[in-house]
């Protein structure tokens, strides 16, 4: 066993790696951000509906009565024996009682204990012997360990050549930038510093989550996470202050990144597009990561653009960068014990329309002309990661992976769904890199598209660890409300029940994002809004310092709710920045949308375990069975028996790539990339060089090379296409 030193004041030693490449419109229409009301560009979904026949009757989306009467009788986050989510009883999860459950232990091995107590004592002093001299080895070693040096390792997860620092609450760690903080964390986590094996898996981010060494229990233990929006994939009310600096542009920005982009490399005397990785190396860094631990939460959704992979001529986004942060998220992660669900947060041509997509405006992603050529794009880029993330050294750390947040605007109305066909082929795709099983790769993450989860059960039965990700808000309903009264419970009737029904009837089932929005507020979408109805509370909601003790109660009561309603779930988002259109200019922008800033201003939970049951005390619980999670995933949606064997009903009409509806435009053939290139094989990082088998591919027998385009063949805008393909066709 090698020796274990503790912290004092840790070096982080990232090193900032170059990876490989280089590389218009007015705001008038007002898609929602987040997800679809009336009015917006797509129609509005069933999603938004109640569940037929539920125990509840109110609208998710539309604000909540000052009663709560019309909200029913629910289950909210109960398993089948009514202990409930997850096994917990009394309103304390299952895995508080671990401490207990070593006391018993204990107990039973009292009588035992006797025997041993000679032989205990003779241990004993061979073990002092033992300590006095690794202490004298520790002192030498030391300065060597805090500093962040490294040695010779063989590269495999959890095992070590020399010492390892574990750190704790109160232990200072030093940043890469020279500055320093002191780790708090009040829930027993500990961090880790291995310079000679990097890919250490044994920190814990508190003492009642499973350290990285440890299998994920999907189904069994709750997900308490956060989302890092903002960092990768920059979005105005986020981060008001890159967009706000040229909110006097004429023609204005689109608010989104396409138009920033343009604005910053305009912008030379400002920094130009540096300034965007500027803003990767300052909105997060490692101290977040530290703090989110200290938080009580264990997982981070790390939302992740596409341009991190590479960009073509005449897309504006900086290229490739955005992966050297990624990388320095997977080293944070490690450190603190933290598990990642990695994101596809936009594709090539944007999936949606809306500003989180990287371009607002046109949907070209499955969708048009170029919607066959941008999906086969993005698949590369799914390849990589899944490659990447599902080598040893990874494959702990980052166990859930999102193949594309939100899409929206491709065809769901023509039968088999094309939507379908794609997640049926990236599921196969990634399967295939991955092998069948638990510990080969990670959860496959799919979308609901706003449906109700109802509409997905049965889909893709028999499919080893797949996911569904649905993102629920009271935020876009259309009202406008001055008061939290009526809130509070609003997601427990709401949501749970819908929750615990889809992990019975699909799998594992996650709320990958909500916040605590009341209503839309104009620095969403990089401007603000002109009608008065929609914007008049906005003064309210935004200046938290005239909040009162009791608006934070019913806030972090609000909070509670939704926790306990999802079960798993990943909270929109970590942190905002200061806008000047905040009262006064000075405060940090959209509060209900920042956790951190919630958790330090008294209306967001220290202990995310307080959620467990929280619905219970709030209303009334129904009694039947079919509301209520099982408490377990059944063994193939785990990687167990029958993992992989998918039912013949579930692909008999979608088991087709590509779909015809994208093959063909207009009866013509549409243009696609050929199957020449490289394999996309992504960087590793700098700072495991030397001490690790690590080259970012984790199957070699996957030797298909990668798509690009067709030399010497003009191929319509991949963002507005157009309706026709081209002539000469792309093929």
């Amino acid at each position: 066993m090698p020796p274990v030193v503790r912290a004092t004041e840790l070096e982080d030693g990232v090193q900032q790696q170059s990876l490989l490449h280089s590389r218009n419109a007015s705001m008038t229409e007002l898609p929602s951000n987040r997800a679809l009301t009336q009015g917006s560009p797509f129609m509005q979904s069933s999603a938004h509906l109640p569940v037929s026949n539920a125990p509840y009757t109110d609208n998710p989306f539309a604000t909540p009565n000052p009663s709560q009467s019309h909200l029913g009788d629910a289950a909210y986050g109960q398993s089948a024996d009514h202990l409930g989510s997850y096994g917990a009883a009394g309103g304390k999860p299952a895995w508080a009682g671990v401490n207990a459950a070593r006391d018993k232990q204990k107990a039973k091995s009292k009588k035992r204990t006797m025997l041993f107590i000679i032989i205990g004592v003779v241990a004993l002093i061979v073990i002092v012997v033992v300590i006095l001299a690794l202490t004298v080895f520790k002192k030498k070693d030391n300065n060597a360990q805090a500093s962040g040096t490294s040695g010779a390792s063989n590269g495999k997860p959890g095992t070590n050549n020399a010492a390892v620092v574990i750190g704790k609450s109160g232990d200072s760690v030093k940043m890469e930038d020279g500055t320093s903080f002191t780790y708090k964390n009040d829930h027993g986590g500990i961090f880790i510093v291995d310079d000679t094996n990097p890919y250490n898996y044994d920190a814990q981010a508190q003492s009642w989550t499973p350290p990285l060494n440890e299998t994920w229990p999907f189904g069994k233990q709750r997900i308490f996470g956060v989302n890092l929006g903002g960092w990768l994939v920059p979005e105005p009310f986020i981060v008001p202050h890159l967009y706000e600096k040229y909110s006097d542009l004429q023609p204005p920005l689109n608010g989104d990144e396409w138009t920033l982009s343009q604005a910053m490399t305009a912008d030379t005397t400002g920094g130009g597009l540096s300034q965007m990785e500027n803003h990767y190396k300052t909105f997060i860094t490692e101290q977040d990561f530290a703090e989110i631990a200290g938080a009580g939460l264990n997982w981070v959704r790390l939302p992740i653009p596409f341009n991190a992979f590479g960009t073509l001529e005449g897309e504006p986004f900086l290229p490739d960068v955005a992966w050297t942060y990624v990388l320095k998220a997977f080293k944070w992660a490690r450190k603190y014990g933290i598990r990642i669900n990695l994101d596809f947060h936009t594709m090539p041509g944007s999936h949606n329309g809306l500003n989180h997509s990287g371009k607002r405006g046109f949907v070209a992603w499955m969708n048009s002309v170029m919607g066959l050529a941008n999906a086969q794009r993005s698949l590369d880029f799914i390849r990589g990661v899944t490659e990447f993330i599902s080598q040893d050294e990874y494959k702990n750390l980052v166990p859930i992976i999102g193949v594309v947040n939100e899409p929206q605007g491709q065809d769901w109305d023509t039968k088999p769904v094309a939507m379908h066909m794609f997640y049926l082929h990236v599921y196969k795709m990634i399967r295939e890199i991955t092998g069948i099983g638990e510990g080969k790769g990670p959860y496959v993450a799919i979308h609901d598209h706003f449906q109700t989860m109802k509409d997905w059960e049965g889909f893709l039965s028999g499919a080893d660890r797949l996911a569904l990700d649905s993102h629920m808000y009271f935020t876009f309903g259309g009202k406008d409300t001055p008061s939290i009264e009526g809130f509070p419970a609003a997601p427990c009737g709401s949501w749970g029940t819908q929750f615990n029904q889809s992990r019975n009837n699909f799998g594992f089932t996650f709320g990958g994002e909500w916040s605590l929005g009341l209503m839309i507020v104009a620095s969403m979408f990089g401007t603000w809004i002109s009608s008065p109805t929609q914007a008049k509370n906005c003064t309210i909601w935004n200046d938290y310092t005239t909040w009162t003790p009791e608006i934070k109660q019913q806030l972090k009561d609000f909070a509670l709710s939704h926790m306990d309603a999802f079960g798993d779930f990943f909270f929109w988002t970590w942190k905002t920045t200061v806008s000047k259109y905040s009262p006064g200019g000075t405060l940090i922008g959209a509060p209900l949308w920042n956790y951190k800033l919630g958790l330090d201003n008294g209306w967001m939970p220290t202990d995310p375990r307080d959620s467990i049951n929280h619905c219970a005390t709030k209303m009334n619980v129904n009694n039947d069975p079919n509301s209520f999670y099982r408490g377990e995933l059944l063994p193939w949606q785990t990687g167990g028996t029958g993992a992989g064997t998918l039912q013949p009903t579930a692909t008999a009409s979608i088991d087709v790539w590509p779909p015809p509806a994208l093959a063909t435009i207009s009866n013509l053939p549409a243009p696609q990339y050929t199957a020449t290139g490289p394999p996309p094989k992504l960087p590793t990082p700098t700072w495991a060089a030397g001490v690790t088998g690590d080259d970012g591919w984790a199957n070699d027998a996957d030797t298909s090379p990668g798509t690009v385009p067709i030399a010497n063949c003009k191929y319509p805008d991949p963002w507005n296409p157009g309706n026709s393909p081209p002539n000469p066709l792309c093929q």
